[in-house]
């Protein structure tokens, strides 16, 4: 590997940019299915949940179940609200915990709800895979 401008080169021919940072189309709605709305998420698997401004969890009609402790990237630790959407991906869907994030915020799509949807991240080619076998 060689430095190229503060960055290693990687030796992967489809490499298409930072690893691991992008977005994907995912689709969260109501348990009842009566609301959904499609929006951009950075997958981030460092992320145990996936993370959704509150105002638009709100919209949806999801109603916080309960709290959780998080330790954000920037080291900050907060108590946030958590409630259960539908998300879907891909053609795939599952139930899964959404954190009330802040309003503004850019929503995450986290490691619980990738590996509910049974996707599998290739942080080279900036995609999701569908994975056809699990751990058990």
């Amino acid at each position: 590997m060689t430095a190229s401008r503060g960055r290693l080169k990687l030796p992967f021919p489809d490499w298409e940019g930072p690893v691991g940072v992008f977005d994907w189309p995912i689709k969260l709605a109501s348990l009842d299915g009566e609301r959904s709305l499609q929006l951009d998420a950075m997958v981030d698997t460092g992320s145990s949940y996936t993370i959704v401004p509150e105002g638009l969890l709100k919209s949806l009609g999801i109603a916080p179940t309960e709290k959780v402790g998080l330790t954000l990237a920037d080291g900050r630790r907060v108590v946030w609200d958590v409630g259960e959407a539908r998300a879907t991906v891909d053609g795939r869907s599952t139930v899964t915990w959404v954190v009330f994030g802040e309003d503004g915020a850019h929503p995450l799509l986290g490691a619980y709800t990738l590996e509910g949807l049974r996707m599998s991240v290739n942080p080279w080619k900036h995609t999701l895979i569908p994975m056809p076998y699990g751990w058990a």
